[in-house]
């Protein structure tokens, strides 16, 4: 009762219409729970898994907490369960970037065999857009082969990365933004400042999860150095190589280049010069670019340079 209740409001409206369905036997083994990402899919995912697993469930249908089931899948040992990610390179150095076909016959085969615990199975993969080709390929076998009692479920912030394939063969379990007062209210009971709650949303675009990490982190006072260093920048106060050296300096680059596209668009919003306008979106589609090539061997602090200097060369030809 404990999980469900600590739900956001637009968790709990996606969390009771799929028990719901589940309840009533209209789902079928594969889900895909999609939407941006912090928004809680996982939670809910987890959280459903416990309620199907469940060998006492309370009133309502909540998964009691106590019974043997419950403390295993507390425990993370649930013979049962299995909750899929990325898993150790072979030298055991780092995590793996993708999902590889080892996990996914390891699951096809532990889907085969009858539950230990006699109710059911549950597997959750996440994120299951990062599964590469074979892996993909070893999980549409098992998508199509569907056995009674056995649920596979997907859990995407970027679900158009999976093969169609793979979609097709799934119920899609939809999260979506909720609306601006709701995401207000829930930020204010983690104890933002309202101010603080105000410019984080407006960044965010109305992403409850996003401004929420922001706020918690240094995301939000991070996209305030970025908009000054580009108003340095454009005013010529700055040196494109300099404020290059300062965003790469660290691992928040990414950050710093997803804020400065995020402004630029929203500076793009309130024009009504369509040549301005055009400059902007050209900028803004150099800087998701740019971003892309901090995950290559590309040199970041040349990349992002040229981008810094792409920025100052467009704001002087204002």
């Amino acid at each position: 009762m404990e999980a469900r209740n600590g739900f956001a409001p637009w968790q709990a409206r996606v969390c009771d219409r799929v028990a719901a369905a589940l309840d009533a036997g209209r789902l079928g083994h594969g889900l895909l729970f999609c939407g941006p990402a912090l928004l809680g899919k996982h939670d809910v995912a987890a959280y459903l898994a416990r309620r199907v697993l469940c060998m006492s469930r309370a009133a309502g249908g909540e998964p009691c907490g106590q019974c043997r089931s419950c403390q295993l899948i507390a425990a993370g040992s649930h013979p049962d369960f299995r909750d899929i990610s990325f898993i150790p390179n072979r030298d055991g150095t780092r995590l793996r970037t993708e999902i590889v076909i080892e996990q996914m016959r390891e699951l096809s085969a532990q889907m085969a065999l009858t539950p230990q615990y006699g109710i059911a199975q549950v597997a959750i993969i996440d994120p299951a857009d990062a599964i590469n080709t074979a892996a993909a390929n070893a999980l549409l076998k098992t998508l199509e082969e569907p056995v009674p009692g056995r649920y596979l479920w997907l859990v995407s912030a970027q679900p158009g990365r999976l093969p169609a394939t793979i979609r097709s063969r799934c119920q899609h379990v939809e999260f979506r933004l909720p609306p601006h007062d709701e995401a207000e209210t829930w930020l204010q009971a983690r104890g933002h400042d309202a101010d603080d709650i105000a410019e984080a949303l407006e960044a965010a675009r109305g992403h409850p999860g996003l401004a929420h990490e922001w706020l918690e982190g240094e995301g939000l006072e991070l996209r305030r150095q970025v908009a000054g260093d580009l108003e340095g920048l454009a005013a010529g106060r700055a040196s494109p190589v300099e404020v290059a050296r300062q965003w790469t300096a660290d691992e928040d680059v990414v950050l710093r280049l997803r804020h400065a596209a995020d402004i630029v668009v929203m500076e793009a919003s309130h024009l009504t010069d369509p040549a301005r306008t055009r400059s902007l979106a050209e900028w803004f589609d150099k800087a998701n670019r740019t971003r892309d090539l901090m995950r290559t061997t590309v040199r970041a602090d040349l990349a992002v340079v040229e981008l810094l200097m792409a920025w100052r060369a467009a704001q002087r030809g204002r």
